[in-house]
């Protein structure tokens, strides 16, 4: 399949890079590509960024048949452009479309799209300390019908802005509110899918939160509500000693790619990593005894985002004021190789 190329005839003045925010300016193009069951996925193009005309009995407004992905795009000192794992990000759309029955993509082809598009506006990927170019692709259902069953029609689109850091807190930790009365996710359900009911569900205990001064949720299980699972946005780990706990993937948090590249690196540090249950009781002994040393999430948006303060109930777990060495150094190694300041050992980046 062929992408056509429609440029825009009024293109935009480009961002001050210093003064950037997350998710608030779009570049001037967008990649639409569009299914049905005759001829599967088809004309894909990249026409002017834009809005879209949907009929209002749209299925994706009534019944949320929708998945997205982040990733982000990053200048390197010699020019180059390059972007951190998307292969991970092409599988993740397909595990998330089989969830929410969407037809799967053709991955490597969804991949040059993305890049197809990237290198057409290689322009606005910012090159200041900490920016990038964020790229969210989302495929939405776009049958005309009132009636609860799978959508036969579909659009695959991807659009790009250039973000600074996700927290205005940059890389500074956060303090998290512990949610004990509204869950995400259970077993057998959706929280394993990139999908916008997930986060739709997740606003109340985040305005919640939000009221008390906490930045994001920390999400408890949705059976029990006894075990940590994810950070709002994020995947979250834990040192308890010498040890670095993360929550096993069991079909309610989100496969993160940073997350992955985060045990990934740790093992290669030698250091000890384990996908394990984590109960809240056992984070609270654990501070209460001084054995917390570190926490923090993960994610494409903010890469590493150290926590500072738990606030569970009437308790209030103070890990640290200040970013710890472990979070640092995470930190300082994911972007160096997502920006080629630092040597990819693993090959994980694929340039534009």
């Amino acid at each position: 399949m062929n992408i056509t190329v429609n440029k825009t005839d009024t293109p935009k003045q480009k961002p001050d890079e210093s003064n950037l925010q997350f998710g608030k300016i779009f570049t001037d193009h967008m990649f639409i590509m569009d299914y049905n069951p005759e001829q599967g996925w088809h004309d894909a193009r990249i026409v002017p960024y834009g809005p879209l005309e949907y009929d209002p009995a749209t299925a994706v407004f009534h019944y949320g048949q929708a998945i997205f992905e982040g990733m982000k795009a990053y200048a390197t000192a010699d020019g180059a452009i390059q972007l951190f794992r998307p292969e991970q990000n092409m599988q993740r759309i397909n595990q998330s479309n089989d969830r929410i029955c969407i037809p799967p993509i053709d991955e490597v082809f969804a991949l040059e799209a993305v890049k197809t598009l990237v290198d057409l506006e290689r322009q606005w990927v910012p090159k200041a300390e900490g920016t990038s170019l964020y790229i969210r692709p989302f495929i939405i259902a776009t049958d005309a019908f009132l009636g609860l069953r799978v959508s036969q029609n579909y659009q695959f689109i991807v659009i790009l802005s250039p973000v600074a850091a996700y927290y205005p807190q940059g890389i500074n930790p956060v303090n998290i509110y512990v949610e004990t009365e509204f869950v995400r996710a259970v077993r057998g359900g959706t929280g394993y899918a990139k999908t916008a009911g997930n986060y739709a569900a997740s606003l109340k205990a985040q305005q919640k939160a939000a009221q008390k001064g906490y930045v994001q949720v920390l999400w408890l299980d949705g059976v029990e509500q006894k075990y940590v699972e994810e950070v709002g946005a994020m995947n979250v780990f834990f040192q308890i000693g010498d040890e670095v706990i993360t929550p096993p993937l069991e079909g309610t948090i989100l496969p993160g790619i940073t997350r992955q590249s985060v045990m990934e690196l740790l093992r290669s540090w030698d250091v000890k990593v384990s996908e394990r249950k984590l109960s809240i009781d056992e984070l609270h002994q654990a501070f209460q005894e001084g054995k917390l040393v570190e926490a923090f999430g993960t994610g494409t948006a903010a890469v590493i985002s150290p926590i500072g303060e738990l606030c569970w109930g009437s308790e209030i777990i103070k890990i640290s004021k200040e970013t710890g060495p472990l979070a640092k150094r995470l930190y300082t190694t994911l972007t160096g190789i997502q920006t080629g300041s630092l040597e990819d050992t693993f090959g994980w980046t694929v340039k534009v």
